[in-house]
């Protein structure tokens, strides 16, 4: 038995700002994926996810059925004959290793389900997307239910604000295009829940929430905007404003041996640095016009490009 793939995803904006109604575009990775399998001879992690998603299943069964309903008995047949999620996607990395799990048990086990094929309206693509939030909370402790939609639908999403959600086109690549969005492999694996919580703490003090609104937000909707046009030269003015006011503000979320790194990106301007999902570990996002000049500026770091301007 092997199931559909879901894949990772990338949230190129929209990092904490998304919590407090900013925009956000998330886009399909598929360098890694995921899908549900049973093996005669099952390894120690496919065991261990096993028992994880025993406990998930278990949970499942506390969510309102007014949102959802699945098959518990056969998730929970499918689980005792040895069942677990078989996964490429590096967790605590921020590419949304939870939500592609989330995304192929709603698929295979969710009654009535939404699928990719038919018209995906607003109020469809809202419904998902809080099926999905309720799912992956048990993973993140408060998830706002994106990454599994992105999964799931394997289509760029567009967040206009929190209850206003499209499927997005977004400028093809250009193949040969020497301007870049890559990731850094920081080598640490990131929690979601202690750097949200940091976040949260910041949000009782005035003065953060006003960055937040006034410089963070603001440079977030326009790097979304200038994206989506393929306004490249407004993109990086805007990338380089959000990249200052990320290394000014969320200082606890960039891994220590980067905060010079980060810096050094905005004196030279051969590259732009940002958090990719909640920061702590993981990856971290870069923008660059010219990805040969940021490969030698970044000498000794593992980079992956994921998309050519």
């Amino acid at each position: 038995m092997k199931g559909p793939l879901f894949y990772s995803k990338i949230l190129l904006f929209g990092e904490y700002g998304i919590i407090k109604d900013s925009k956000g575009l998330s886009i399909p990775y598929n360098f890694y994926n995921g899908a549900l399998k049973r093996d005669e001879n099952p390894s120690e992690e496919a065991l261990n996810s096993n028992n994880s998603l025993k406990r998930f299943a278990t949970y499942l069964k506390g969510l309102d059925t007014d949102l959802v309903v699945f098959n518990i008995d056969k998730l929970e047949s499918d689980l005792n004959s040895g069942m677990y999620f078989d996964s490429s996607i590096p967790q605590g990395y921020g590419v949304g290793s939870s939500g592609a799990l989330v995304a192929a048990i709603y698929d295979k086990y969710a009654s009535d389900k939404i699928t990719v094929l038919e018209n995906l309206t607003r109020e469809k693509l809202l419904r998902l997307k809080t099926i999905f939030s309720e799912m992956e909370s048990f993973f993140h402790g408060k998830s706002s239910g994106l990454d599994p939609l992105n999964s799931y639908l394997s289509l760029p999403i567009l967040i206009n604000s929190k209850d206003n959600i499209e499927a997005t086109g977004i400028p093809s690549q250009q193949a040969d295009g020497k301007g870049a969005v890559f990731l850094i492999d920081s080598g640490i694996v990131g929690e979601t829940a202690p750097m949200v919580s940091i976040f949260m703490e910041n949000m009782k003090n005035e003065g953060f929430r006003s960055m937040l609104k006034d410089q963070f937000i603001k440079h977030t909707d326009a790097c979304v905007d200038d994206f989506l046009k393929g306004d490249m030269k407004s993109l990086f003015k805007n990338t380089k404003q959000l990249s200052k006011v990320v290394l000014n503000n969320f200082k606890p979320m960039i891994p220590s041996q980067f905060h010079e790194l980060w810096k050094k990106g905005l004196d030279s301007n051969d590259y732009y640095l940002k958090l990719c999902g909640s920061g702590g570990g993981g990856y971290i996002l870069g923008f660059t016009e010219n990805i040969d000049v940021a490969r030698e500026a970044l000498k000794g770091q593992k980079l992956e490009v994921v998309y050519n301007f």
